[in-house]
């Protein structure tokens, strides 16, 4: 947002402590971590990146104010030589990262990050918070999109989010993700994005009458003219209201009724009947919008179990506060540490297998099928290693040699994933129009097979390790018993 606000304290305190004992040990170490999740919200089959672009800008503005090094002196457990450090530190390393709106699956780095240790571990909250919400509503918005088939959704959360920013960057994602617009003014304004809203129920009752209220509405936006009609009986009197107003004033007048808005009762019923009236009238081009408590599967059910009539979708809570699965665990885990002039990889372990790191400055590579332009499977290779898409290709399950593929030379193409975003510090990303965002996205979407994208038990989507990967983390792992 452009009022800026110096966030850099928006941190778990432990950074900070930690970071007093690297400052005593030895400050100027490079490190290398990876920010990746390990499950899918909802079941699903994939996520969608997002919040790239708030991640960056918290970068280039890391800096601690006099009054937050105050602060910090306050609490007595900090040196004043650390303080003095904290009071002109900088981020001056560099950051990769996948770009917005790419679908992203477990246990890949969505963002690495290779610093000083200290500068590495005091972005890490920030890191953490920026792409899990926006990511995690991306992920929710885009299945509800795909849920619509076509139809315009429309994100209606502001007043179920969980406060300003979430409500803001959320319409934001959902965006990203294919919703038509948002009912959220300010983000409106600041990405540009549409608004979207016509009328509450309040309104309606602040009249003596609902076709007064209609017609007064009508007469003030004629050419955006959208009815919300149960406030009273939707089908005793709110539709008969409507198409009473397009008949008296609207097309008279040179104009049509853009649409009626239903938000309560039985849609799937209530749809059916106002489109038998609209189209017994003649209008046959008035769009029905419903909104109240819809998720992708009330959507769903909705047009495929019960035939419903709608055109558009309004929805909140669900959206916005992905409330079906509110969490998005995306984790900062360190891989490697400088040591001599040299990385040394580390590995962390643990007794459940999908916590196992994977080690090492890596890249991620997305392989895709040449005669179809699909993607097949991601891989995850070692810094070093030169991929020729020329030559057969083998991936390996990432804890096991016996399961592994074999891809034959000149099937398939790769594409590295993770782009430069800063380089020691400086930055050398153009971020993309939030349109040009939503397009590539869309694109690439459609390269995800159908079968990774269905709601009710997904297929897994691989993301594998190079031969040379793989042999890294299991020799870690043997050494660590």
């Amino acid at each position: 947002m452009k009022e800026l606000r110096n966030l850099s304290l928006v941190m778990d305190f432990y950074e900070l402590t930690m970071s007093q004992c690297y400052f005593n040990q030895n400050k100027d170490q490079e490190v290398v971590f990876d920010l990746f999740y390990r499950n899918n919200p909802d079941n699903g089959g994939l996520c969608l990146f997002c919040g790239l672009e708030q991640v960056i800008e918290y970068v280039k503005n890391l800096h601690f104010e006099k009054e937050d090094i105050d602060y910090l002196r306050s609490l007595h457990q900090f040196s004043e030589e650390f303080l003095d450090y904290l009071s002109t530190v900088r981020f001056t390393g560099d950051i990769y990262a996948i770009p917005e709106g790419t679908p992203v699956f477990p246990h890949e780095p969505l963002v690495r990050v290779k610093a000083p240790i200290i500068e590495a571990q005091l972005v890490e909250t920030a890191l953490l918070l920026a792409l899990n919400h926006q990511t995690l509503i991306a992920t929710k918005a885009r299945r509800i999109v795909q849920a619509s088939e076509g139809r315009a959704v429309m994100e209606f959360g502001a007043r179920r989010a969980h406060n300003f920013d979430a409500a803001i960057y959320g319409a934001r994602a959902a965006y990203i993700a294919g919703c038509a617009g948002s009912a959220t003014t300010y983000a409106g304004k600041e990405y540009g994005l549409p608004v979207l809203g016509t009328m509450a129920h309040s309104f309606i009752q602040s009249f003596d009458s609902e076709y007064d209220a209609f017609l007064f509405y009508a007469k003030t936006y004629p050419d955006q003219c959208t009815l919300l009609i149960d406030t009273y009986s939707t089908l005793k009197s709110g539709i008969k209201n409507a198409i009473r107003v397009a008949k008296d004033y609207l097309e008279p007048n040179g104009y049509r009724l853009k649409g009626v808005r239903i938000d309560s009762g039985d849609m799937a019923y209530l749809s059916k009947q106002v489109r038998k009236e609209l189209d017994a009238n003649g209008m046959q081009d008035c769009g029905i919008v419903v909104s109240n408590s819809l998720d992708e599967y009330v959507i769903e059910s909705l047009i495929h179990q019960q035939g419903a009539k709608i055109d558009s979708f309004g929805v909140g809570e669900n959206l916005i506060c992905s409330k079906n699965s509110p969490v998005f665990g995306g984790v900062y885990k360190l891989v490697a540490i400088e040591k001599d002039g040299e990385m040394i990889p580390k590995i962390k372990i643990s007794d459940n297998v999908e916590k196992v790191t994977n080690p090492g400055l890596k890249k991620v590579y997305r392989i895709y099928e040449k005669d179809t332009g699909m993607a097949q499977a991601d891989l995850m290779a070692l810094e070093h290693e030169v991929l020729d898409d020329q030559k057969d290709l083998t991936i390996y399950h990432p804890m096991s040699r016996w399961k592994y593929k074999v891809i034959e030379g000149g099937t398939y193409e790769l594409r590295e994933l993770l782009v430069p975003i800063f380089l020691r510090g400086k930055i050398v990303y153009q971020c993309p129009s939030l349109d040009g965002i939503r397009e590539y996205s869309k694109r690439e979407l459609d390269t995800i097979w159908e079968e990774i994208k269905r709601f009710a038990y997904p297929q897994e989507y691989y993301v594998d390790l190079t031969k040379d990967l793989l042999d890294l983390k299991l020799k870690l792992l043997n050494d660590h018993k």
